[in-house]
């Protein structure tokens, strides 16, 4: 759909397009850290034995959750 202005000029969605673009990542950006803020969260909860029995240590919280997709203990995943 196009639109004019009132000198007959065509104006364009693509201010429209860059807001919503702007505004889904700004979105997708609080998302992640609610979900970090989750996990740093649900991970300070647990005991140090807890912690030992899924293989990391307290002071590896902080790097786990900034890290998520890294393994702590050097564990290799294939692609």
């Amino acid at each position: 759909m196009t639109t004019y202005n009132e000198i007959g000029w065509k104006k364009t969605i693509a201010p429209l397009r860059i807001g919503l673009t702007t505004f889904r990542n700004y979105w997708a950006a609080l998302l992640e850290w609610r979900e970090r803020e989750k996990l740093r969260a649900n991970l300070y909860d647990l005991s140090d034995r807890e912690l030992h029995d899924i293989g990391i240590a307290r002071d590896q919280i902080e790097y786990f959750v900034s890290n998520r997709f890294i393994d702590p203990r050097g564990v290799v995943y294939p692609p």
